[in-house]
């Protein structure tokens, strides 16, 4: 079982027990966090497609380590100036490890309950 999930603006692709570096997250370590906005789950097979996102379904994670990147550098040149500039920085990471996905089962969709709410009323002005 395998789910796409958005994690501070990035896709990745999550399975249990699966440890993933994100962009940095507000929980401490040890912590656990739940993301609801799930794209896309498989389930043996079973391809669950959200719009955008699967109703009921949230991916588990707990928090292991706060921690920086490797060094990126920045260069910037313009040809026959003599402009150079070097600069770099690292980036704030979280590491976590996926805990579980969940699919629960999705929700009444609006339209149909405002339909039962309807079908009730007719029924109550018919009595």
């Amino acid at each position: 079982m395998y789910a796409i999930v958005e994690i501070a603006g990035q896709q990745f692709k999550v399975s249990k027990d699966l440890k993933v570096y994100v962009h940095r997250l507000s929980g401490d370590e040890g912590s656990k966090v739940t993301f609801d906005k799930v794209l896309l789950v498989d389930d043996n097979g079973t391809i669950t497609l959200g719009a955008p996102a699967v109703e009921g379904a949230s991916v588990e994670a707990k928090v292991l380590q706060h921690l920086k990147g490797e060094k990126v550098i920045v260069f910037k040149k313009k040809r026959r100036k003599g402009f150079k500039k070097k600069n770099g920085h690292r980036q704030y990471l979280t590491q976590i490890q996926i805990s579980g996905i969940t699919v629960g089962a999705a929700p009444k969709k609006k339209a149909a309950a405002k339909k039962e709410v309807a079908e009730e009323t007719a029924t109550e002005e018919n009595n």
